[in-house]
């Protein structure tokens, strides 16, 4: 079962279970009683802010699949339902002649019922379903990042995959056991480690095995495809020159020309906010308003990257900022908590320093902290960006092992960048806009 298929059952038993929900609520509220006038009272507003419900749910990585638990998935699942009621209820109420109706009774009967049985369908499908459904595979190999995988699919049944069998020694291993536990185990997909002694008689055995319908993949992708990362430490410089595309001119240019229309737009737009935020700094604490910094960008060029002052003047302190940091001023908490203090990077943007997806632009130095990271230097061949595919998927980074699994996920950002994968980070940002980071 693809990922893109469970996406796609979870996503449009989702939309059913709306419209289920909405004509539950007016046989409910109404006893059946003239159904059909006002079904079609509810279904072209309903209709309307059932697409603001699926977004929300997108946000909410719901159809990401990969909660682990019962108590987790329901609590992903009230957010997400309170979120969307809450905009929903603003949209009718500020809107009324737009909708032609402003539901109370009906909506929170409505939200209730769909809290239940959306919650009851993703707990069946990706608990039982997906589960149920897992493709068994075999791995053959042994390395710290195998161990953790095999560790992650056991824990998680419902990512798609179940472990028929582990087989470490793969050098001195008896070809025939492989035949046996492939058909022990009816599997059809081989993982295997990818430093594989070349000639060996597995190499030979698994190169026979193509014909007879096995499918086998190694492990970097295998790695990539469960976690959405690359496996830093089982790579070699080979595999860079054959999967990083380092010129990609078309996307570029398009990229930049949505960076430069964008970021003018958003910047008149926002210029009072960003006017406002400058008075309230400068009127709570002495300094500048602008905080300057110097940053690597692409190539390792560094660059002044400009955000609104958050900190005291002449602090002192560690490069990371960290939770409850009493160098930050009580504007600039708000500042933070509402990411207002990164406006002034519009001018960076419209400048051509950075755009609005790539790798998070590094203090320099932090940057030549970072450089002994295993291939590190390929995070610059790309312009830096206000938010990315670290950003969305891991905390700030507040030391060198954090750094090193951000790494992870910008390189896979870099094999895989395109206007699809910019436009699904945008969209998750969302998600973040109104959280808490400590950078």
């Amino acid at each position: 079962m693809s990922s893109l298929f469970k996406k796609l059952v979870l996503f449009l038993g989702d939309v059913g279970l709306l419209y289920l929900s909405l004509i539950s609520t007016l046989f409910i509220r109404y006893a059946g009683v003239d159904f059909t006038s006002r079904w079609e009272a509810h279904f072209v507003p309903f209709s309307i802010i059932f697409l603001l419900w699926i977004f929300v749910f997108y946000l909410f990585n719901l159809y990401q699949y990969k909660t682990s638990r019962a108590p987790e998935l329901l609590k992903t699942v009230v957010y997400a339902v309170v979120t969307s009621g809450f905009l929903s209820v603003t949209a009718f109420y500020l809107f009324p002649d737009t909708f032609g109706l402003t539901p109370k009774t009906n909506f929170a009967l409505f939200a209730f019922i769909f809290l239940i049985l959306s919650y009851s369908w993703h707990r069946l499908i990706v608990f039982t379903v997906f589960s149920s459904g897992a493709e068994k595979i075999i791995i053959l190999g042994d390395s710290p990042l195998i161990q953790q995988t095999i560790k992650h699919i056991e824990m998680h049944p419902h990512i798609g995959y179940r472990i028929a069998e582990w087989i470490k020694n793969v050098i001195s291993i008896d070809p025939g056991m492989i035949r046996e536990a492939i058909t022990k185990h009816n599997v059809h997909h081989l993982v295997i480690q990818n430093h594989l002694e070349q000639g060996t008689p597995s190499t030979r055995l698994i190169y026979k095995l193509l014909a007879h319908e096995i499918n086998v993949t190694d492990f970097w992708h295998f790695y990539e495809n469960v976690f959405e990362k690359i496996p830093l430490e089982e790579l070699r410089e080979g595999w860079f020159m054959e999967n990083i595309s380092a010129h990609r001119p078309l996307y570029e240019r398009v990229k930049r020309i949505i960076d430069i229309l964008f970021s003018a737009i958003l910047f008149v737009v926002l210029l009072p906010l960003m006017l406002l935020s400058a008075i309230l700094i400068k009127l709570s604490s002495t300094g500048p308003i602008l905080y300057a910094a110097e940053r690597a960008g692409r190539n390792n060029k560094p660059f002044t990257l400009y955000k609104f002052r958050t900190m005291r003047e002449n602090h002192s302190g560690p490069l990371w900022t960290e939770k409850n940091d009493v160098r930050v001023t009580p504007i600039g908490k708000f500042l933070r908590i509402t990411h207002l203090d990164e406006l002034p990077q519009l001018v960076n943007v419209l400048k051509g320093n950075i755009s609005f997806i790539g790798p998070r632009p590094e203090r320099v130095e932090l940057a030549e902290q970072f450089k002994d990271l295993p291939y590190y230097d390929i995070r610059h061949i790309v312009k830096p960006g206000i938010t990315g595919w670290a950003q969305v998927n891991y905390r700030p980074s507040a030391s060198l092992e954090e750094a090193r699994e951000k790494l992870r996920y910008d390189i896979y950002y870099i094999k895989h960048r395109s206007l699809l994968l910019d436009l699904i980070i945008l969209i998750r940002t969302i998600r973040y806009f109104f959280t808490v980071r400590y950078e």
